[in-house]
């Protein structure tokens, strides 16, 4: 499958480089224009040459980027495992939105478990908001609070694994491919 139409047939299911699953922010790089990207919306912080934007990104809309054909370098360079694995025939489409369905699923418990939490700042990052929530005192006397934060813990890990496994594990160069200087 084209690059170009695994992406589009992917990443619209996905949304996890943009909305704050993988990343909690994106450092602008050189030849990015930070004027013309906040005047398209993207919300930039820090130091001129040091500039980024916060995750979930503000350009993003739930399954598309509103301002794909002028993003920064960064998110058009960007290409998660799963995505390089359909690019590359190691996986089919099917499969691939499989693992999507079930990584949306884990993040749908951890959503869960951070509200019954009392999830702190449901704007920020999911690592940012999970670590809020993690940072609150515990009352062991209260078992429903133990058990708040056990399913918290739980649901994190399982969706930390599906994430480094399918989405920013190092994919290998298929067979008999050539490196290019």
């Amino acid at each position: 499958m084209s690059p170009s139409r695994a992406a589009r047939a992917l990443c619209p299911h996905c949304g996890f480089c943009c909305n704050g699953v993988l990343f909690g922010d994106v450092r602008l790089r050189p030849g990015d224009v930070p004027e013309r990207l906040a005047q398209l919306g993207l919300g930039l912080h820090g130091p001129p040459g040091r500039q980024r934007f916060l995750q979930p990104c503000s350009c993003f809309d739930g399954r598309l980027c509103r301002i794909y054909a002028e993003r920064p370098e960064r998110c058009r360079t960007f290409t998660c495992s799963l995505l390089q694995r359909l690019q590359q025939g190691r996986i089919d489409l099917t499969t691939a939105r499989g693992i999507v369905t079930q990584a949306r699923e884990q993040w749908a418990r951890v959503l869960e478990a951070l509200r019954s939490a009392g999830d702190p700042a449901p704007h920020l990052p999911l690592h940012r908001r999970v670590a809020r929530a993690l940072a609150e005192p515990l009352d062991l006397a209260d078992p429903r609070a133990a058990a708040t934060r056990r399913r918290l813990l739980l649901a994190v890990q399982r969706l930390a694994r599906t994430l480094e496994r399918h989405f920013l594990a190092p994919v290998r160069k298929p067979r008999g491919s050539q490196s290019r200087p």
